[in-house]
C-alpha cells in the first residue's frame, strides 16, 4: 500500500505533468505557424528525452544524434498535423523518433550484413509502428518535397544530406567516403539540413 508521502507526491506531480503537456501542445501549435522561438523552446524541452529514445534503439550515440536532427526537421514540417485529441505531445514525438530510428536500423542492415539482436520489446515496436496506408502516402509526399529541395543544395551538401536521410550514414562514414576531414562532413550535413529546412518551409 503506498505511503502517505508517496500519495502526496503523485498528487503534486500530476498537475505539473499536465502543465508540461499543455506547454508542449502550445509550442507545437506555434511551431506549426513557423515560430522559430517556439521551435527552439520545444527542442530544449524534449531533445534530451528523445535522444535517449533514439539511443536505446540504435545503441550508437552519433547515429542517434543524427536521427534526432532528422526528426526535428520532420517536426518542423509536420507540426500542423499534430492533433492533441489523439495523442499527447511526447507520445507523438517519441513515435516520430522511434519510426526514424527503426528506419535507420533497417537501412544499416540493408547496407551491410549487420545483425543487431533485437529484444522482444523492440520487435513488438516494429510491428506496432508499421505505417498505415495514409501514413505511407504522407511519407511519399514528404519525400518528394525533400527530393525537390535537395536539388537546391550544393553538390557536397546534397550528397551528404542524402546519405544521412536515405542511407543512415554517420558523419564519420560520410567523411571516409568523401575522403575529407570529419569536421568538413559535419559542416556539409549541418548546413545542408538547415538549407533543406528553409527550402521546405518556402515550398510549404
Amino acid at each position: 500500500m503506498p505511503t502517505e508521502p508517496a500519495r502526496r507526491m503523485r498528487i503534486c506531480t500530476t498537475p505539473e505533468r499536465d502543465e508540461a503537456n499543455e506547454r508542449l501542445v502550445e509550442l507545437l501549435g506555434r511551431v506549426a505557424l513557423r515560430d522559430r522561438a517556439a521551435f527552439r523552446a520545444l527542442y530544449d524541452a524534449t531533445s534530451a528525452h528523445l535522444l535517449g529514445v533514439a539511443f536505446s534503439l540504435l545503441h550508437h550515440r552519433e547515429r542517434a544524434e543524427e536521427v534526432l536532427q532528422e526528426c526535428y526537421l520532420s517536426v518542423w514540417n509536420a507540426a500542423g498535423s499534430y492533433n492533441a485529441e489523439t495523442a499527447r505531445p511526447m507520445t507523438w514525438l517519441i513515435n516520430i523518433v522511434r519510426n526514424r530510428s527503426i528506419d535507420a536500423l533497417r537501412a544499416l542492415r540493408s547496407r551491410q550484413d549487420f545483425n543487431l539482436p533485437l529484444d522482444d520489446t523492440l520487435a513488438e515496436s516494429v510491428v506496432d509502428l508499421a505505417p498505415r496506408p495514409e501514413q505511407q502516402l504522407q511519407r511519399a509526399l514528404a519525400e518528394r518535397g525533400i527530393e525537390a529541395a535537395l536539388t537546391k543544395l550544393s553538390r557536397h551538401e546534397r550528397q551528404a544530406v542524402a546519405q544521412v536521410i536515405y542511407r543512415g550514414l554517420t558523419h564519420a562514414e560520410i567523411a571516409a567516403r568523401a575522403q575529407v576531414p570529419l569536421s568538413t562532413a559535419k559542416t556539409w550535413v549541418r548546413r545542408g539540413l538547415m538549407r533543406l529546412k528553409d527550402h521546405l518551409e518556402i515550398a510549404h
